[in-house]
């Protein structure tokens, strides 16, 4: 596989100035570590990196929060670009295909760890997470940490209140349909919202059904893949969010993360959105944790197969040689060889996801949590995992992830097509088709700045 050095134009980004970060004189090895998770979820993320810097005294992380990760992501392009970059940076998993074309802007995990004699157990890591990850030939690239994938959350208080079993939520899209309805019926304004609209709706959706986002297995095979979300079991989904919206069943959320709020805030009956949302929903629904459902994605189950895994989501960290010109020391990646095997460690996994809601990520933590009594205790927290061993745990090309150059601009213009059908402007099989012509040119114009 061939790599060349990160630029802007592989990544559509804009540059931004970037201070150089110090490194201390007299004293540990300074790592700098540049994430993309606001309060609180960056606050437990800092404390893990304060918890490895009490634990030894050679090297130190110095966290720093440099906004939301497509922020994140430009500040780290343009600070490799002049020589400033961090040892270390969160990177969300859309950009995963960025970072893998990365040449010498990045330090790939395998060779990370092959050079400092690290050693950190990868068999033992989450077979959809670690897949995500890795080359075709199972060597590590990014170190998988904040992983996450879609669920639905659902208020039980409102399916009382509309003569639904609050312990049995929809399974089908059949079913949530009929359920908006009664939910609607019952006076509540927004029976269902999303989070993430292009990732719940396109990405995880032709995940469960066993359907390609795109060819070469998703981009997994290649630069060049080619976008197919404008088939028709898309298609159709998209169409019956379009009569939902219509109905009054469905409320698009907004961009990104935006839905959040609306559920959050208790207006809406149900919502996809990440399994990383769960210690907010619950600190912020009405009702808290008793009032908090959780479930799998609903599926059409007159499609063949369905429903398989769930993809992840969430972020990666990854290691970042300073620039063009300028090379780490042995010692500053010791430094972050041996961070990585302190979150590597169970029981930082196994906090970390009681905590957040984000993933275990390796089945010695999933098996620590789950034998504390946690999942009973916490009912639905253990749905993220159970959803992504759908299907008995044997992943395809539909269901490994993405792997896409240039993805975020990708998932922009999904967005912004979307946005048209559901206002009426167009029809669902036009914003698909769109979808595909703009996403094409990205691929394109991402695989000549990269192949070679």
């Amino acid at each position: 596989m061939k790599r060349r050095t990160l630029g802007l134009a592989s990544a559509g980004l804009a540059s931004t100035t970037i201070a150089a970060p110090a490194i201390a004189q007299g004293g540990p090895i300074e790592i700098q570590f540049w994430h993309g998770l606001a309060q609180p979820l960056g606050g437990t993320l800092e404390a893990i990196a304060n918890q490895f810097n009490q634990s030894q005294s050679r090297f130190r992380i110095v966290s720093s929060f440099r906004g939301s990760y497509p922020e994140t992501m430009v500040a780290a392009i343009a600070a490799f670009r002049a020589g400033t970059a961090p040892h270390i940076v969160q990177m969300f998993e859309v950009g995963t295909g960025t970072m893998m074309a990365a040449g010498r802007a990045v330090k790939p995990v395998h060779e990370l760890l092959a050079e400092t004699g690290v050693r950190i157990n990868f068999d033992d890591y989450l077979p959809a997470v670690r897949g995500y990850y890795s080359l075709a030939d199972g060597r590590m690239m990014g170190m998988p940490f904040n992983s996450s994938t879609a669920i639905m959350f659902y208020n039980k208080d409102m399916f009382r209140r509309a003569g639904l079993n609050p312990d049995a939520p929809p399974s089908t899209w059949a079913e949530l349909r009929a359920a908006a309805t009664r939910i609607r019926a019952a006076g509540i304004e927004v029976p269902l919202t999303t989070a993430w609209p292009t990732w719940t709706q396109v990405e995880q959706f032709s995940a469960i059904h066993n359907t390609p986002l795109a060819t070469l297995d998703n981009g997994f095979g290649g630069l060049g893949a080619e976008l197919r979300v404008n088939n028709a079991l898309q298609v159709r989904h998209i169409n019956t969010l379009m009569e939902m919206g219509r109905e009054g069943t469905f409320r698009w959320g907004g961009r990104d993360a935006a839905g959040d709020a609306i559920f959050a805030s208790g207006q809406a009956a149900m919502s996809f959105a990440s399994s990383g949302a769960r210690s907010r929903f619950i600190n912020e629904v009405p009702g808290g944790l008793a009032n908090l459902g959780a479930a799998m994605l609903p599926f059409y189950n007159d499609v063949g197969g369905a429903p398989l895994n769930s993809i992840i989501g969430g972020a990666a960290f990854w290691a970042m040689n300073r620039g063009p010109n300028a090379q780490r020391s042995v010692d500053e990646y010791r430094g972050v060889a041996e961070f990585y095997a302190f979150i590597a460690q169970p029981q930082v996994a196994a906090n970390w996801h009681t905590t957040t809601g984000f993933l275990p990520v390796t089945r010695t933590a999933f098996e620590q949590v789950r034998a504390s009594g946690f999942y009973t205790q916490n009912p639905g927290a253990d749905v993220p995992i159970q959803q992504l061993l759908r299907g008995g745990g044997q992943m395809t090309g539909n269901t490994r992830g993405i792997r896409l150059g240039g993805f975020v601009e990708i998932r922009v213009a999904m967005q912004e097509e979307m946005e048209r059908a559901l206002q009426g402007q167009q029809t669902a099989q036009q914003a698909m088709d769109n979808t595909v012509t703009r996403g094409n040119v990205v691929l394109r114009n991402f695989e000549r700045t990269n192949r070679g």
